[in-house]
């Protein structure tokens, strides 16, 4: 479908409020997840708050389902519940301590809008793949996203999630391969090259589609195909930066999981203040 140049704009400046929020969460000197949360922020503001079903009831029978396979990127997700109401700016400022909700993973129990428990990666497409299907069992026309990490897919559970979606033909599946290029400790081609990813979902059965995982437009449309392919899964693979939007972050594997220095938080302020008045 078209879309407007205000659209995109106000999506633009969601992600912008999305990676506000996600400073909020990590102040200077709190380690958290930086890097594959920035990566994929861009896709969460679309996914969120464009593409797909969302309530003010997070538990809406009614609702699409995201699932971040990718679990320590959750602070995407967090950044997107507060927008919607889900949890408070008091909540997003208790990340990773006992008295609060959000967790450094993802938590189903506490958290609202979560859908699954992930962290232990390779497992999230699997969870998926299940909803994807009780959801066609119930007769619901209900969607499941599922992201997950180009350095997750060194797990062999991905690939055998795979090929039961494909063999199962789960159209109302959709994969989004969070390629960022860097993975915990060093690049993903240093570490366990995957060579050609869209050839290789190709190959597993899959509808494959890649495009720029910053690029708002491209992101919709990729989205919208998804939904227009009938009897196979989609994978999209969104070629990221890691650590989008902060420079010194940015395709470094040491922000994978990292504390900011004062210097870097301040410096991360005054971006995302530029970013929101910028955009």
């Amino acid at each position: 479908m078209p879309y407007t140049e205000k659209e995109l704009h106000d999506l633009r400046k969601i992600a912008a409020d999305l990676r506000a929020d996600l400073i909020d969460m990590i102040p200077a000197g709190k380690v958290g997840h930086l890097g594959g949360s920035s990566s994929i922020m861009d896709v969460t503001a679309a996914l969120y708050f464009k593409h797909m079903r969302v309530f003010a009831d997070p538990k809406d029978p009614r609702r699409d389902r995201c699932v971040f396979s990718k679990g320590h990127a959750v602070l995407a997700q967090y950044a997107a519940f507060a927008e919607l109401g889900y949890v408070s700016r008091e909540d997003l400022k208790k990340v990773k301590t006992l008295d609060g909700t959000l967790q450094g993973h993802p938590d189903m129990d506490h958290t609202p809008g979560i859908e699954a428990v992930t962290g232990s990666l390779g497992q999230g497409l699997s969870v998926s793949l299940g909803m994807a299907l009780g959801l066609r069992v119930d007769g619901s026309d209900s969607r499941v996203y599922c992201i997950v990490g180009d350095g997750e897919m060194d797990e062999g559970q991905i690939w055998e999630a795979a090929m039961a979606s494909a063999a199962h033909r789960v159209d109302n599946l959709v994969a989004i391969i969070d390629r960022n290029g860097v993975q915990a400790t060093d690049t993903v081609e240093k570490v366990l090259p995957n060579g050609q990813i869209r050839e290789k979902w190709e190959a597993f059965g899959w509808n494959a589609i890649e495009i720029d995982g910053h690029d708002m437009l491209q992101i919709l449309e990729a989205l919208d195909a998804a939904k227009q392919c009938k009897g196979k899964p989609t994978a999209i693979i969104a070629n990221t930066v890691k650590g989008k939007g902060f420079p010194f972050a940015e395709g470094k594997a040491a922000y994978h999981n990292a504390a900011m220095t004062e210097e870097e938080y301040k410096e991360a302020l005054s971006i995302v203040a530029r970013m929101r008045e910028e955009v």
